[in-house]
């Protein structure tokens, strides 16, 4: 694909076009890795995508249970004030 280097302010840009951005789930940040004699622009992938989803499938399989209880047999909470 071609496209055309765009004057933006003082710099200069790319432009991608909404079937790019949507098809590879861009929003405001991109990856540039500059390679020999290429550049190559990967989106930046949320880390914490998706997890609301998983979240509530594990909760409907029931599989949202603690793996180790929050609060210890031998925990002494007075040395904490």
């Amino acid at each position: 694909m071609e496209t055309s280097i765009i004057k933006i302010g003082n710099s200069k840009g790319l432009r991608l076009s909404k079937t790019i951005l949507d098809k590879y789930d861009i929003k405001d940040k991109v990856e540039l890795v500059l390679e020999k004699d290429q550049i190559i622009i990967r989106p930046i992938e949320s880390p914490r995508k998706n997890w609301e989803e998983k979240f509530k499938k594990m909760a409907e399989q029931e599989e949202d249970r603690l793996l180790m209880n929050d609060v210890f047999d031998d925990e002494n909470f007075e040395e904490w004030s």
